[in-house]
């Protein structure tokens, strides 16, 4: 069985180009240390009012969101920007529980 032509198409496009590591884990990064901000300052202003409630919609918020930012893993471009989400939100949720004790 042969594969799709899209999928064979894109196959062919990252054999021919370079992969940028530079530029990728630049971007990693900074969107990395951006989300990892933004779910320990949401995480923590939460856990001041009630620490379940801030658990709770940490985790749908971040449930709600995955599969949508997984979808745009297959986006040449976009790749560098997912792995630094999730490596951001696992990033804030270590802070937050550090933070805790």
């Amino acid at each position: 069985m042969t594969p799709p032509r899209a999928f064979s198409d894109r196959r062919a496009v990252l054999r021919r180009e370079p992969t940028p590591w530079a530029t990728g884990l630049l971007v990693s990064a900074l969107v990395g240390a951006l989300v990892a901000l933004a779910v320990y300052a949401f995480g923590s202003e939460l856990g001041r009012i009630n620490p379940f409630l801030a658990v709770v919609i940490n985790v749908v918020a971040v449930g709600g969101a995955a599969p949508t930012v997984w979808r745009w893993h297959e986006v040449i471009v976009w790749r560098w920007a997912v792995y630094g989400s999730a490596t951001g939100v696992g990033l804030g949720w270590l802070a937050l529980l550090f933070g805790a004790f």
